[in-house]
Order: structure tokens, then sequence, then C-alpha cells
């Protein structure tokens, strides 16, 4: 009997040792890829990649700074999660929209900003508008609501910098030291000027994802409607047109003129693996589908597919 039990307890323990992620070593080879791919790029690259279940990972400068353009979102979606998981908000919350939400003249994709005065959304909408189409209006709005602002009239940056304050603290306190929200924080218009509404590093910006995927985000009911909501995007012909439609991934986008930024979790065959492509300074500013931002994004996410999936013949169409 002493012998069955001792073997039932060494089993259970290799197995709890199994289900267990591996510590992040580098793996040069994967390493040697990616500087080859960031080689002669024009501008400033970050890159941070770590396979979930072996560990293997490769960096470049994944602990600098880069402006996060729409990755902010995702700092925004963790704080509007935490305040729905202690009570302040609501998920199926109905909020009303007010002219005064509205940014001036609205890029064709800012769904929310064609609405009229007075129409009615619920906040779950708000979520799934800045996450699938990277709606700005329904994001500002979402940061304006965390900072306590419902849709009063008044000073954009001071509305704005409430929100941001809120997002900042609750980064700070759950081990995010470089990632921020500038947009209208007071003290940050320096950072604002340099970086754009949010700054972040590629490193920070995967470990988000992570701990989306482990439900470790806020708590497990929220990690996991935070998780489906990220499987959802509409900007897929970046990283995404490097991964098979089949595999599942959970991602953001963002860009500005001078910068290109995508973070996506994979949910591949072999193991998950996270994966943050961030730019900065380019040369290159033009909009086309060739934007050496895109193009270097999608060479790395390739790189990836076939470095942890070799036994894969797909080929993007």
């Amino acid at each position: 009997m002493r012998r069955m039990l001792l073997v039932a307890v060494l089993l259970a323990t290799l197995g709890s040792a199994r289900s267990q992620p591996m510590p992040p070593h580098r793996d040069h080879a994967l390493q040697d890829a990616l500087e080859q791919a960031a080689r002669g790029f024009r501008g400033g690259v970050g890159v941070y990649v770590r396979h979930l279940g072996t560990g293997q990972s490769a960096a470049i400068q994944a602990d600098s700074l880069f402006p996060t353009a729409s990755l902010v979102k995702v700092p925004i979606l963790l704080t509007t999660f935490a305040q729905i998981e202690d009570g302040t908000l609501a998920y199926d919350q109905p909020l009303v929209f007010r002219d005064s939400l509205r940014l001036g003249s609205p890029e064709p994709e800012d769904l929310l900003a064609w609405f009229q005065d007075g129409a009615e959304i619920d906040l779950s909408e708000l979520v799934l508008l800045m996450l699938t189409v990277s709606d700005n209006t329904a994001s500002l709005w979402l940061q304006q609501l965390v900072g306590g602002a419902v849709t009063e009239r008044g000073d954009y940056w001071r509305r704005w910098g409430r929100g941001g304050v809120a997002i900042n603290d609750w980064l700070e306190a759950h081990g995010f030291a470089k990632t921020r929200v500038n947009s209208g924080v007071p003290g940050r218009r320096g950072a604002y000027e340099r970086y754009g509404w949010g700054q972040a590093t590629p490193a920070e910006m995967a470990e988000m994802l992570v701990r989306i995927r482990r439900g470790e985000a806020v708590g497990p009911a929220a990690s996991a409607t935070m998780y489906r909501a990220l499987t959802r995007s509409y900007w897929d012909d970046g990283a995404l047109s490097q991964i098979p439609p089949t595999v599942q991934a959970a991602s953001k986008q963002g860009w500005v003129d001078r910068s290109r930024a995508e973070v996506v979790l994979v949910n591949a065959p072999h193991g998950d693996y996270v994966f943050c492509v961030m730019t900065k300074d380019q040369q290159d500013e033009s909009a086309r589908p060739d934007n050496e931002g895109d193009a270097l994004t999608r060479a790395v996410s390739r790189i990836l597919w076939d470095h942890f999936e070799p036994d894969s013949d797909w080929q993007s169409p």
C-alpha cells in the first residue's frame, strides 16, 4: 500500500511539473532569424517572443519604450474589467452617446462617431468596437469611464486625464513599470509629445496577453471574456495573415505615421506562443500595405510560425 501511494504521489508530481510553463531561455536560432529580419530597417525596432510551453524566447530591444498607438487599448481593457470586477462598472451597463464624445471629423472605421446624439449602447459594445475595429471614440469613452467621467462637457484633455491616471495606477500596481497612458495625464505632456497616446515595451505588452490567457489578469471570468474579445480583430492583414485562419489567435494592432505595433498570442498546435513587434521613428510613413513596419511584422510572424510549427505545410495564399 505504501509503495502504491508513493507511486501515485510521484505521478501526480510529474504531471504537475509537466503542466507548469518552462522559464524563458534564449533560442539562439530564433534570435538570429529575427535579427536578420530586422537588419536594415529604417527606424527603431522592438521584438519580444516567448513560447509559453517550452520557454524558448528571443528579444530585440524588448525592454525599450515605443509608441503604443492603439495597443494602448489593452491597458484600457484591463482597467475596465478591473472596475467591472469590483462593481464600479457593469459589462452590460447601458450608456447614452452624446455629441460631446465625438472627436471632430471621424475616420470611416471610427463607427461610434457616426452615432446620433442620444443613441443608446451597452458598455460591452464599446469593448467590441475598441478591440475588433479599434474604434477610437469607443476607446476614449472607456478611458473616461474608468476615470469616473461619463459624458459631461468640458476639456477633452482633462476628461481623458482622469482615466489615464486610473489606468496608470492599475499598471503600476500590477508590475507594469514602463507601460503608461499619456493623453491628458498630469506631468506626462512631454511623454505625450514623444510617444503619443501611450507608451510601452514589447515585453510588457506581451505579458499582458499572457496573463489574460492564463486567467491571471483581474480574474478567471474577466480574463476569459477579454480573451474572447481579443480573438475577433478585423485587422488581419498584418501578423495574423501569416498564421493559418484555422488557428485561434488573440491580438491587438496599432499604427501611426512613423510607428507600427502588434501583439499576438497564438494558440498553436504545439503550444501557445506570444510575440510583440513595435517600431518607432520610421522613415517610411506611407499607408501602403508594403510599409516597412507592416512588412517587418508579417516577416516576424511568418518566422515564428515556421519555427514553432516546422511540420506545417500551410502557406499564406
